[in-house]
């Protein structure tokens, strides 16, 4: 998974930027807005409090937080969003699932398929491809702040599936049931984290080389520069020297 893995420490990076220039505070809005929906109290709703961590984490002040759960609980106009996920192949075959957050769904479907039809891939039908993915809780806990031993048995304990290297970070994958389980416990041990959420994680990767190697990561790129696309997962594997020369 080396080449996958160093995919994920470049997306890291980008975000980094983007969270400078404020381009993630929008899909966190997006994101609280979706998950208000379910209920407005973040005690009594995990998929909230999550998005509210994620909203603290890039210093989001605390107007706009409460601003956009009034927004998905609908004591403010605007949270008309929709959430939709689209499925498609990228060049050289890996399976990709776009997850989007649009309040003009037939527009963003025409941009997401001429994304994918502009870098040699194509769309797909719903269901195409989401049998390759498992729905997973990710966390990741910078790498030099434990050890594999020190969080190992701590993850384990509180009910996560796998503890993984991603180079200068910890990569810690649990069944969604367990994400708050396993964030306490982090929390508890005073384990910092970043990154939380959901994630659609890969059973199997899939070897992409050359041109179509490079068209994928435009593809990518691409899909996750659009202001509705929330994330992007995909199970394309390419080689980390190759990967490092084209970044």
């Amino acid at each position: 998974m080396s080449g996958h893995s160093k995919w994920a420490t470049i997306k890291h990076k980008k975000a980094a930027l983007d969270a400078k220039r404020g381009k993630s505070f929008t899909r966190i809005i997006k994101e609280i807005m979706i998950a208000a929906r379910a209920g407005g109290d973040p005690d009594g709703n995990p998929r909230l409090r999550t998005a509210i961590l994620a909203a603290k984490a890039v210093s989001m002040p605390s107007d706009n937080i409460k601003k956009a759960v009034m927004r998905g609980t609908g004591e403010l106009e605007g949270g008309q969003i929709e959430e939709v996920m689209f499925e498609g192949y990228g060049p050289g075959g890996a399976a990709v699932l776009v997850n989007v957050a649009t309040d003009n769904r037939n527009r963003t479907v025409s941009e997401v398929r001429h994304a994918f039809s502009k870098n040699g891939g194509n769309m797909g039908a719903e269901g195409s491809v989401a049998w390759m993915f498992e729905r997973k809780s990710q966390i990741f806990v910078p790498g030099d702040k434990a050890t594999e031993d020190q969080l190992m048995n701590l993850v384990l304990d509180a009910g996560a599936d796998d503890l993984r290297n991603d180079g200068d970070r910890w990569e810690v994958l649990s069944d969604p049931a367990n994400h708050e389980a396993v964030m306490k416990a982090l929390e508890g041990a005073g384990m910092p984290t970043e990154d939380t959420g959901l994630a659609w994680i890969p059973k199997n990767l899939v070897k992409v080389e050359g041109k179509n190697a490079a068209a994928m990561l435009r593809l990518t790129e691409q899909l996750e520069d659009h202001d509705d696309v929330q994330s992007v997962f995909s199970n394309f594997d390419i080689d980390e020297k190759e990967l490092e020369a084209m970044a």
